[in-house]
Order: structure tokens, then C-alpha cells, then sequence
């Protein structure tokens, strides 16, 4: 075939790929490496990490029958060339868009796809069930699973390979080192001990030996034993890896197709006992702009392609992320006690513009919540002001920590949690659903919910000057509402809240950045002859039981509304009025929380008008619970 003939056209499956001779697989990555930018340049997304594994991807679909076997990508950040590669290039420019292709790898998408993912680390502990599963029903197939660096800092990833390594269970892991770089490959020697250690007369002739170091007195056979390890592991690295029991090999170069090929091809070709293949990768690799760039366009809103420019779209307010940022660092200015904790996102949480201003006080602690908060409760526990900064959806796997290590002692962790609700094109897996609901059951935490940047600056001081406990303020993605911002927060009253508009026969009580909306229905219901009372309940947890009995007592209808699931602020309203009688007189109450479904991506606003959240379903909850129809109101 002609070398400017576009190969990728071809290649509407893996198997179209696989019939492609390996001389022909350098033109397929580089077309799918400019495939990738020009996609995501269109739609935004992740580009970096995919970019980075482009080579990879070529040689892993081209050694292992897919779907038939299993390729499991851990995160899924990098899942765009994949997706490209396995039926899914003609929809590849609706990444992240309402109705089309998910940022993350996702089952109901694609067959290709055998587990979904977008939080990290989880690769290994699918892939070890699937390998066992396979076992079990006694079939032939093969699983991978790919995890980056990043993901192999959480101590899930080495809970299941330890497990993978005890059970000597046949599963194959790909370290793709992009940064951490545990040990670089360095070059044709590095290659070629990869493909020897990896090769089957190798492994035979270890076992070989390894058999007839059995059959000697137990102090030489652990001599032996030690002195293989230690010379396969002086040239080729691995130690601990294989004291987790796997076969490691490698460092390769990830972008080398000739070194790739045959090292996956004897890793597939092993018949027994988990391997290790540790593959360096660069990411952003390819494309100039992301190489030069710090984060390596990890993250990206649409670009051009040709200079890699990135759209800024005018920002109307500060965002809530940078507001809460800059808000610790005025208190933390006035209290050298304030630290504070991420778990790799300093950037996301904006605990890098806490860092640049205290970078003694700042603490990343990789891809490890569970850590992060304990690491938190040890710094309270000393007399330090700990702000554990993590978004909602990641704090769900830190929640025994929360419990035992945090709760129980009534340590003062102040916990800042970012991505509150929905969260537009990321998705279900990092909707902030259900963090009201299992932090408003757990004894001595407070619990607060900005409604606007404002509320969040008084927020960040009330935690700073909250010393009787754990206490938890949320907040959510984008720009605030554009409010007057003030100089310096001021501490709330723990479990007060707040009326702004007030009105005789409705009452919305709102919790969190839904207030605006709140606001907007009454504007509706006042038109059509219903006066409405608005109430910022600030604290799920206190509660202001005078102000909900209050409004309670003074309205026929009270409307609760949050960003959150069912069982948060609205049940422990319910609970509230049903202790005191008052659900006992003909109040109508209605709770509004996310459904109980898990909502795809798209717009936030989108969003929320698909769950009923905006204005247009506050009022025509109000009505359903009047029994009026909204057209007879307006006539």
C-alpha cells in the first residue's frame, strides 16, 4: 500500500488492524496520534495521557484479540485513541457532549470497553476478577490491564497485585510510566534484555533451574533463589513487583513499535503466573504545544491545532474552585496552623495557589484519599488546622477514614469538597451525588453548602475558625453567580440559616448553588399570584430547626432543594417535621433532590433541567403539591 495512503481509513475494528503487516503499524499510530488532536481540539477533553500511549494502544490491539481479550484501561483518560481504534472514530467529535461518547471507557458503549472506569487505580482488581472468572468457567482469553504511574501511587493497585501475586493467577499489567520514571529504559541493551527475560526459553530455562535449585539443601536454594533475583533485577530493575509476585519485564520504550511488539507478544504467549511489563511513555507525546506545556495538556477546552492556542471563554465570575483557593490563603495568612492536604490535584482543588504562597503547608499525597484524610486527623490530632481539599465524588473512597479515623475521634479535619452536584461533561463518575447523604449521617460533623462565591468565602473562615469537630463545606464546579465579593470571610453561626425573600404561602428552602433558581421560581409563582418565601439553609447538618419550623408553621407549602441524592438535607427536614407534629396539619412538603438515576454527561444546565432542579421544575413542583394547574394560575 502506498505510504500516503491513510491507513486508518481502513481500520473500522481491531481486526482490520491485526491484518495490517507490523511494517505498516508506525503510519497507523502517527494518523491516529494526529486523529486524536484533531478530534479533541474540536471537543475538548484529555489529550495529553492519549497522546502518550498512542504506540501503545497500535500494539496492544494488534497482539491481543480483542474484545475476545480483555484490555482494561485504568481511569480512562487516555481511552480516546482506543475509542477511535475499536468502531467509535465517527462519533469521536461528540466526546463528552450530551448524547455522545463518554470522556471514560464504559461498557454500555462499546464491547471493546469490559469495564468502565474514571476513577483511578482499579484496573488490576477488575482485571484479577476477570481472570478469574475466566478460570472458573474454564475459557481461553487473555486480560490486560493498563494502569499509569499516577494510579499505581493508590493502595488499591498494590492490595490486588498482592493478591494477583499470591494466587499466581495468569493476568497481564502494563505499568505505562509517563512521569515518575521508577526506572528510564536506556536504550538497545534496555530492549533487548526486555524481549530475552520475556521470551519463553528464558522463563523455561529459570524454571528449570529454579526446579533444580529445589532439589538442594533449603540455605542453597534460597541463595540461588536471591541470587537470580538480584541479577535479573541489577540489569532490568522490578524488585518490588516481584516481591508482589509478579514477573516483571522491562523498562521498554513505549513509543518504540519494534521494542513493543515482541515483548507484548511473549507476555502473551506466558502460560502461567501474573507479568509485570513496565512500558515509559511521554505524555503529550507528538504533538510540540502539549510537550512544551507543564501539564502536558492533560486537560484541555478546544484548541487550534496548528499553534495549540486554547479557547478562554470570558469568565463572568471568578470560579468557585479559585475563590475557595484564595480564601485559604487570607485565613492561612492570619493562622500559620492552617495546612493543607490533596490527593493529586493541586491544580483542580486550586491548593496550587495555596502551595505557591505556603509551599511548607501544602501537602499532595498522590492518588490516595483513604491516606489523604488520615494524614489530615494526624495533623488535628497535633493542633493543626488540616483543610483536606478533594472532590465529592473522590471523597467517596475515603469514607471509613472519615468514619473511624476522623468522626469518631471529633477531630477538626475541615473538609473542602469540590465538585459539589453535577459536573457537566465528566459525567456520572464525577457527579458530586451523595456526599449530603453520607456526611450529614455521621455524628459530630458539621456540614455547610455555599449557595453563591460570597457564601463560599464566609464558609472557608467558619471552618478555619471551627475547632469542635470535623465540618464540611461543598461547592461546585464553574463560575459563581457574580456576586460582590468580600475583602475577608466572616465566621457563620453553626446551624443558622438565612431568609431573602419572604412571602406568605410558599416557602423554597433552598441548600447550595440551586438558591438562584429558588430565586427565579419565586419571581414565577409571585406572577402567577403565589407569594413565596426563599430560605438559604446554609447547613445540612445542623439544621436551623427554628427557621425550617418556622416556615413550616407559616405556609401551606414547603419546598426543600438540593444538589444532591435522596436520603441528604430533605430527609433530615422530613425527620424534623415529623418529630414535631408538624407534617400532623396538612403542610405540604416536597423534597427536590437528583433522581435516582445516574445522569449522563452534558451541559450542567442541561442537566439540572433533565432532573427537574431549575426553576421551571420548582414551580411545577409547587404546583403538583398545591393540586392548581399552572395555566388556570396564569388566567
Amino acid at each position: 500500500m502506498p505510504v500516503d495512503t491513510p491507513l486508518l481509513d481502513t481500520i473500522k475494528t481491531p481486526a482490520d488492524l491485526r491484518r495490517l503487516p507490523e511494517t505498516d503499524l508506525r503510519q497507523v499510530a502517527d494518523e491516529l496520534r494526529a486523529e486524536t488532536i484533531d478530534a479533541v481540539s474540536v471537543t475538548g477533553g484529555h489529550l495529553g495521557a492519549g497522546l502518550g500511549v498512542v504506540e501503545l494502544t497500535v500494539a496492544l490491539h494488534h497482539v491481543f484479540e480483542t474484545p475476545h481479550d480483555r484490555l482494561i484501561w485504568d481511569v480512562g483518560h487516555q481511552a480516546y485513541p482506543h475509542k477511535i481504534l475499536t468502531g467509535r472514530r465517527e462519533r469521536i467529535r461528540t466526546l463528552r457532549k450530551g448524547g455522545g461518547l463518554s470522556g471514560f471507557t464504559k461498557r454500555a458503549e462499546s464491547e471493546y470497553d469490559p469495564f468502565g472506569a474514571a476513577h483511578s487505580s482499579t484496573s488490576i482488581s477488575a482485571g484479577l476478577g476477570m481472570a478469574v472468572a475466566r478460570d472458573l468457567k474454564g475459557e481461553r482469553r487473555h486480560v490486560v490491564a493498563v494502569i499509569g504511574d499516577g494510579a499505581m501511587s493508590a493502595g488499591m493497585a498494590y492490595e490486588a497485585m498482592n493478591n494477583a501475586g499470591a494466587m499466581n493467577e495468569r493476568l497481564i499489567v502494563i505499568l505505562n510510566d509517563n512521569d515518575m520514571s521508577i526506572a528510564p529504559p536506556v536504550g538497545a541493551m534496555s530492549a533487548y534484555l526486555a524481549r530475552l527475560v520475556s521470551g519463553g526459553a528464558y522463563r523455561t530455562l529459570r524454571e528449570a533451574g529454579n526446579q533444580l535449585a529445589k532439589r538442594l539443601p533449603k540455605f542453597f536454594y534460597e541463595k540461588a533463589q536471591r541470587a537470580e533475583e538480584f541479577a535479573r533485577g541489577f540489569w532490568t530493575g522490578g524488585t518490588l513487583f516481584e516481591e508482589l509476585g509478579f514477573y516483571y519485564v522491562g523498562p521498554i520504550d513505549g513509543h518504540n513499535l519494534d521494542h513493543l511488539l515482541p515483548v507484548l507478544k511473549n507476555a502473551r504467549d506466558a502460560e502461567a503466573g501474573p507479568i509485570l511489563v513496565h512500558v515509559v511513555t511521554q505524555k503529550g507525546k507528538g504533538y510540540a504545544p502539549a510537550e512544551a506545556a507543564a501539564d502536558k495538556y492533560h486537560g484541555v477546552v478546544t484548541f487550534d491545532v496548528v499553534t495549540g492556542a486554547q479557547a478562554k471563554p470570558k469568565a463572568n465570575a471568578p470560579s468557585y474552585t479559585k475563590v475557595f483557593a484564595e480564601s485559604l490563603v487570607r485565613e492561612a495568612e492570619a493562622d500559620e496552623r492552617i495546612v493543607a492536604v490533596t490527593a493529586a490535584m493541586p491544580s483542580g482543588t486550586g491548593l496550587d495557589l495555596f502551595g505557591k504562597a505556603f509551599p511548607q503547608r501544602t501537602f499532595d499525597v498522590g492518588i490516595a484519599e483513604q491516606h489523604a484524610v488520615t494524614f489530615a486527623a494526624g495533623l488535628a490530632a497535633e493542633g493543626y488546622k488540616p483543610f483536606c481539599a478533594i472532590y465529592s465524588t473522590f471523597l467517596q473512597r475515603a469514607y471509613d477514614q472519615i468514619v473511624h479515623d476522623v468522626a469518631i475521634q471529633n477531630l477538626p479535619v475541615r473538609f473542602a469538597l469540590d465538585r459539589a452536584g453535577l459536573v457537566g461533561a465528566d459525567g456520572p463518575t464525577h457527579a458530586g451525588s451523595f456526599d449530603i447523604a453520607f456526611l450529614g449521617c455521621v455524628p459530630n460533623m458539621v456540614m455547610m453548602a455555599a449557595a453563591d462565591e460570597a457564601e463560599l468565602v464566609h464558609m472557608v473562615a467558619t471552618a478555619a475558625a471551627h475547632d469542635a469537630g470535623p465540618i464540611a463545606f461543598r461547592y461546585p464546579r464553574g463560575e459563581g453567580v457574580g456576586i460582590d465579593m468580600p475583602e475577608r470571610g466572616v465566621p457563620l453561626v453553626i446551624g443558622r440559616g438565612r431568609i431573602l425573600r419572604e412571602g406568605g404561602r410558599v416557602a423554597l428552602l433552598s441548600l447550595g448553588t440551586r438558591l438562584a433558581e429558588c430565586l427565579r421560581a419565586a419571581e414565577q409563582l409571585e406572577a402567577r399570584g403565589l407569594a413565596t418565601t426563599v430560605a438559604d439553609a446554609r447547613f445540612a447538618k445542623p439544621i436551623d430547626t427554628e427557621l425550617v419550623l418556622s416556615l413550616a408553621r407559616e405556609h401551606e407549602c414547603l419546598v426543600t432543594v438540593e444538589e444532591g441524592s435522596i436520603g441528604g438535607f430533605g430527609t433530615q427536614v422530613l425527620h424534623l417535621l415529623a418529630r414535631a407534629g408538624v407534617l400532623d396539619h396538612g403542610l405540604k412538603v416536597r423534597p427536590m433532590v437528583l433522581p435516582d438515576v445516574f445522569i449522563d454527561h452534558d451541559k450542567p444546565e442541561r442537566m439540572y433541567a433533565a432532573a427537574g432542579l431549575d426553576a421551571a421544575g420548582i414551580v411545577a413542583t409547587v404546583f403538583s403539591a398545591l393540586g392548581t394547574d399552572a395555566a388556570a394560575m396564569r388566567a
